[in-house]
């Protein structure tokens, strides 16, 4: 986020991340994948207390800022330093509801990597931008592949925001491809 985005901080950043609550059921646990500054997990959790958000985010200087930001907001979520392709990071919050992610990676990159987080018929939840139809278009078969089911563009927050967000919502099939999250990685299964 650069200065000239200053004047739409709150729509285009962080009400754009809190409407994906509408996707989410009560009490859901939901990973923030490539968390960064906290966007979509904290607006997320600052909207929904009742979920359980868990921010991911490989960079130490990161997790520091996030620790040290919901300390001071008050926001109850769990941090964890590492990558969702990670083995241990799949053991530790594999089974999840939902895996969220704004501006990290090609939709079939996150597809690989959020799906093992997820449980059957949890849901990735990608806030895209225009581009998303196209993106889901070229992607589609590499997301199908790695277990996503339900493949669509939605939009959240139609009635107050202009432009709503824009969501790549998918859900986890039964079945996914062992490893596939860190064979995206460059890694092996």
């Amino acid at each position: 986020m650069g200065p000239r985005e200053v004047g739409r901080l709150w729509d285009r950043h962080l009400l754009n991340c809190a409407v994906i609550g509408e996707l989410l059921e009560r009490g859901d646990r939901v990973v923030d994948i490539g968390s960064g500054a906290g966007l979509p997990g904290v607006p997320l959790a600052i909207a929904r207390p009742d979920l359980q958000v868990v921010l991911l985010e490989p960079l130490l200087r990161r997790t520091e800022f996030l620790r040290e930001m919901v300390t001071d907001l008050g926001v109850a979520v769990e941090i964890v330093r590492g990558r969702a392709e990670e083995s241990w990071v799949q053991d530790q919050l594999g089974g999840s509801d939902a895996a969220v992610s704004r501006a990290v990676a090609a939709l079939d990159k996150l597809t690989k990597w959020s799906m093992p987080l997820i449980r059957p018929n949890g849901r990735m939840l990608a806030i895209k931008g225009e581009r998303a139809h196209d993106e889901v278009r070229e992607h589609r078969r590499v997301m199908i592949a790695s277990g996503a089911v339900d493949v669509r563009v939605v939009t959240c927050g139609a009635n107050y925001l202009r432009p709503p967000a824009t969501v790549v919502f998918a859900r986890r099939g039964k079945q996914i491809a062992r490893g596939s999250a860190r064979m995206a990685s460059g890694g092996t299964a």
